[in-house]
């Protein structure tokens, strides 16, 4: 009965159409009535959400690099050498680049953010509520000159909406089970604004997929220096990073994290200027490997003994599917 009325409660909070999804999809029911009906997960009433124009790719970070970056990346690289040697050698990806992409990210994790990553992944999923929906074309839809130009704004719109359900509904789903792994409350996990967290701001799918115990206790926390050197470095080889990789060859695995040819550049800029970034033989690996044999590998993130969720119907870079935008990106908060 109390599970029932707590349930209420969260649809009452305005969260009704995300709330009834997740049940039906078999997440625990009594988990997803306490978390929505949780005093700190703030009600929803609306999302405004921008329908962009098609972007080039540039924005979310400059593309040059300064000395502090430079130098945070130098003293991540030391201060974690084990975990990168390690992780270079099991991976083929350089420590240096590993180190400059959580420097770009996160200052190898001074700054990962403070938000609640639930209620940020939650609002974006809720963009094609049908509430939510008709009150976005009604904005958009205001002033429109003749009936093609209102046919176009609504085909954009319900595009958009589309998009970002299909992109953060999967989100929302896989934060239970991140916090199911991780032995926390949903509601506390805290990154950016638009739900990624820890040191390499992961999405939770990302996580999932490709998060790697690299201290050996047995779980995965990205907040953990060894972890996310883990993560990081298993996500670039899972993607394309290979011993003798060539120049554009590594442009393109830095930009499938990242789909920003600024970002790519600061990375790779600030990775130069740490050490060479050119692809090891796969002679150079084995070696630096022999080093590494002896010691337990990282486990993986324990797919075995979890329930299986659905991968998304698209893939999920580990940021947030985009450039890094403005704060005004996905609407008003």
């Amino acid at each position: 009965m109390a599970q029932d009325a707590s349930l209420q409660a969260a649809r009452a909070r305005g969260w009704a159409h995300l709330v009834d999804r997740l049940v039906a999809d078999g997440v625990d029911r009594r988990q997803v009535a306490r978390v929505f009906s949780d005093p700190r997960m703030p009600p929803f009433d609306g999302m405004e959400f921008r329908v962009p124009k098609p972007s080039r790719g540039g924005g979310g970070h400059g593309g040059g690099v300064n000395s502090a970056e430079v130098a945070g990346a130098r003293r991540c690289r030391a201060q974690y050498a084990s975990a990168f040697e390690e992780t270079e050698a099991r991976t083929g990806v350089p420590g240096n680049v590993i180190a400059a992409l959580l420097q770009v990210e996160t200052g190898c994790g001074r700054n990962t953010g403070t938000h609640r990553v639930l209620p940020a992944l939650a609002r974006l999923a809720m963009a094609n509520e049908p509430n939510n929906l008709s009150l976005n074309l009604s904005i958009r839809s205001e002033g429109a000159d003749g009936a093609e130009e209102a046919n176009d704004i609504e085909h954009r719109v319900k595009s958009r909406a589309h998009y970002l359900e299909k992109t953060f509904y999967p989100e929302v789903r896989a934060t239970f089970e991140v916090a199911r792994r991780m032995g926390v409350d949903p509601l506390d996990l805290r990154g950016s604004f638009a739900g990624a967290f820890g040191i390499p701001q992961f999405l939770p799918s990302s996580y999932l997929r490709w998060g790697r115990d690299g201290n050996g206790d047995g779980r995965v926390d990205l907040r953990e220096p060894e972890d996310a050197i883990a993560s990081c470095g298993n996500y670039l080889a899972s993607n394309g990073w290979r011993p003798g990789i060539d120049a554009e060859g590594r442009r393109k695995v830095i930009w499938h994290y990242n789909h920003s040819q600024a970002y790519v550049n600061k990375v790779l800029g600030i990775a130069n200027r740490v050490g060479p970034v050119g692809g090891d033989s796969r002679r150079d690996v084995e070696r630096r490997l022999q080093v590494t044999r002896a010691r337990p590998a990282p486990r993986a993130d324990l797919d075995a003994r979890a329930p299986a969720i659905p991968p998304p119907p698209f893939e999920v870079r580990p940021w947030a599917l985009a450039p890094r935008p403005p704060i005004t990106w996905y609407g008003r908060r």
